[in-house]
C-alpha cells in the first residue's frame, strides 16, 4: 500500500475516532431546523498572467476585454502545481466552484492579494526594460480583469474586499498611501466589486488615501469595516520609515471612531483584514527555531505598537465586533484576540489561498450562518487536491464534524484552542488541514508543533515566545506514532 494511501486511511480512522470519543451529538445544534445561508470567502488568488509567456505581447497590446479570449488560446489548460501561482485555468475553476457554493449568500468576501508575487520583476523581464508606465498599465488591466471575472459570475452579489500586500503598482509591501494605485482602482472596485455598496463620500475619502473603508451593502445585517493592515506590517514600514507611522496611526484612529459610531448606532461589525495580527509562524520556525524546538526570537506580522493599539481597541469594542476574517498566510488556520485577563473574546478566521505557491492545495471556505441574524455557525473547507488523478474543487472537511465540536462557530473555535494542546487526534487533524491537504512546503512535526499551537492564541511577541519555549515544560506532550501525519508529508 502506498504511503499516500496509508495517510488517507489513517485520516479516516482519526475522524471516526474523534466522533466516537466525543459523541456525534456534540457536532450539531440541529442545523436542519435553522434557516441558514452560505458565506463564501475566497482569498489570496495571486493571479499570474505570465504563466504562458507566448501570450505576453498579446496581453500587453490588447484591451482587457480581450484577455479571456487570449488566455483560452493557450496550450496550458490545467492549473500549475505546487510552488506556482494561480494561472487562468485555476482562476476560472476557483471562481466557478465558488459560484456553485454561493447559494443564497448575501455577499462574497475577498480578504486580498489579487496579484502574483514579484509581479513587477516578471513584467520587466518579459517586457525587456523597466518601463514604469507600461507596468502601471499592465497591473491595472490585471486587476480590472480579475474584478470583471468575478462580476461576470456573481451578478448583483456585492464583493467586500481588503487589499493584499501584493496589490500595488510597485510590488510586495510597496503600496503608496494616496498614490496612483489607490486612485486608479478606487472607482473600479467601488463599482465592480462593491456595486456601490458603501457610502460614496466616506469610501472616496478613506480608500484613495489609505486603502481602507466601510461597506454597507443593501440588506446587510452587519457593517463591514475593511482595514488595510499592510500599513501595520513591519515589512511595509521598512519601505516607508519616514511617513509610515503617521499613516498607520491615522487608520487606527479611524477604526476607533468607526467602531464607536457603529456601537452608538447599534450596528454589528465584521472586520475584514488581509494580514492578521500575531506571529509569522513560518518565519519564526525557519529563522529562530533550533533542532529541539526552542526559539530564540519570534517574527511578528505587525509592528508591536500598532498591534497593541489594535488589540486594545478590539477588546474595548468586543461587543460591536462580531467577526474577523483574514487571509495572507495561505494556510487553513485561525487566531484568537484576547482580553487583558487572557480570555478569548474573538476568533479571527483565516481563509487559505487559492494560489498553491507555498506548497498548499488551493482552497477556500464556505461558512454556514444563520439567515436571520448572520451568526456564524460552522464552515466547510473546499479544496482542489493537485495530486489527485482527477482534481476538482470539493468539500475537504466540515469543521464541526472534523473536530467534533458544538455550534455556533466562534465559541467552538475558542474551545478548540486548549484541546489542541493535549489532544493528539485533533493535533493531527489541524496539521493535515493546515495545508489544505498537501503538507509538503513546511512539514508540521512534533518539534515545531508548539509554534503552530501558540500562534493561535498568543498574539503578543513575548507571550508567544514564552508559550513556545514552555510548552513541554508545562507537561504538554506532542509524542506521535510512526504513522502520525505530524511526522510525514501528506
Amino acid at each position: 500500500m502506498s504511503k499516500k494511501r496509508r495517510g488517507h486511511i489513517f485520516f479516516l480512522l482519526i475522524a471516526i475516532a474523534l466522533a466516537l470519543a466525543t459523541g456525534c451529538g456534540d457536532s450539531s445544534s440541529n442545523l436542519s431546523t435553522q434557516a441558514t445561508a452560505p458565506l463564501v470567502i475566497i482569498s489570496d488568488i495571486h493571479f499570474t498572467p505570465f504563466y504562458d509567456t507566448e501570450l505576453f505581447n498579446d496581453l500587453v497590446n490588447s484591451p482587457v476585454e480581450q484577455w479571456a479570449s487570449i488566455f483560452q488560446t493557450s496550450s496550458m489548460s490545467e492549473p500549475l502545481s505546487w510552488g506556482n501561482e494561480s494561472n487562468y485555468p485555476l482562476l476560472v475553476r476557483a471562481l466557478d466552484s465558488a459560484l456553485m457554493e454561493i447559494g443564497s449568500s448575501p455577499v462574497l468576501l475577498f480578504p486580498g492579494d489579487i496579484l502574483a508575487h514579484k509581479f513587477p520583476e516578471k513584467f520587466f523581464e518579459l517586457y525587456g526594460k523597466e518601463d514604469e508606465e507600461a507596468l502601471r498599465s499592465f497591473v491595472y488591466k490585471t486587476v480590472v480583469f480579475f474584478a470583471t471575472q468575478i462580476r461576470e459570475r456573481f451578478g448583483d452579489l456585492p464583493v467586500v474586499f481588503a487589499l493584499g500586500n501584493n496589490d500595488s503598482y510597485a510590488g510586495d509591501y510597496k503600496l503608496v498611501p494616496g498614490g496612483e494605485f489607490l486612485a486608479d482602482t478606487a472607482e473600479e472596485f467601488y463599482d465592480t466589486l462593491l456595486l456601490g455598496g458603501a457610502d460614496h463620500e466616506g469610501y472616496f475619502k478613506t480608500y484613495p488615501a489609505g486603502g481602507y473603508y466601510v461597506a454597507d451593502p443593501p440588506e446587510s445585517k452587519v457593517l463591514f469595516v475593511c482595514l488595510n493592515t499592510i500599513l501595520f506590517s513591519r515589512r511595509w514600514l521598512e519601505n516607508n520609515s519616514n511617513e509610515g507611522e503617521g499613516i498607520a496611526l491615522k487608520q487606527l484612529d479611524w477604526l476607533e471612531q468607526t467602531l464607536a459610531e457603529a456601537g452608538a448606532a447599534e450596528r454589528r461589525v465584521w472586520l475584514i483584514v488581509h494580514i492578521p495580527p500575531g506571529a509569522d509562524i513560518f518565519a519564526t520556525v525557519t529563522t529562530y527555531m533550533d533542532k529541539t524546538g526552542h526559539i530564540s526570537n519570534a517574527a511578528s506580522f505587525w509592528e508591536e505598537e500598532y498591534q497593541a493599539r489594535f488589540l486594545e481597541i478590539s477588546t474595548r469594542y468586543a461587543h460591536v465586533i462580531e467577526a474577523v476574517f483574514a487571509g495572507h498566510t495561505h494556510m487553513d488556520e485561525y487566531r484568537l484576540l484576547l482580553e487583558n485577563d487572557g480570555s478569548a473574546h474573538k476568533a479571527s478566521i483565516t481563509t487559505p489561498s487559492v494560489s498553491p505557491v507555498f506548497g498548499n492545495d488551493p482552497a477556500f471556505k464556505v461558512v454556514t450562518m444563520d439567515r436571520e441574524n448572520w451568526e456564524l455557525l460552522d464552515y466547510r473547507s473546499v479544496a482542489y487536491h493537485l495530486g489527485s488523478a482527477f482534481p476538482e474543487f470539493s468539500t475537504y472537511y466540515v469543521f464541526s464534524e472534523a473536530y467534533s465540536t458544538k455550534l455556533p462557530l466562534e465559541p467552538a473555535l475558542i474551545a478548540l484552542f486548549p484541546k489542541l494542546a493535549t489532544d493528539t487526534l485533533r493535533q493531527q487533524a489541524y496539521a493535515r488541514f493546515y495545508y489544505s491537504g498537501h503538507n509538503a512546503a513546511d512539514n508540521i512535526n512534533a518539534t515545531n508543533w508548539p509554534a503552530y499551537w501558540c500562534g493561535i492564541g498568543k498574539m503578543v511577541q513575548e507571550e508567544y515566545i514564552e508559550c513556545v519555549n514552555s510548552y513541554r515544560l508545562g507537561g504538554v506532550s506532542t509524542q506521535t506514532t510512526v504513522d502520525n501525519p505530524l511526522t510525514q508529508n501528506q
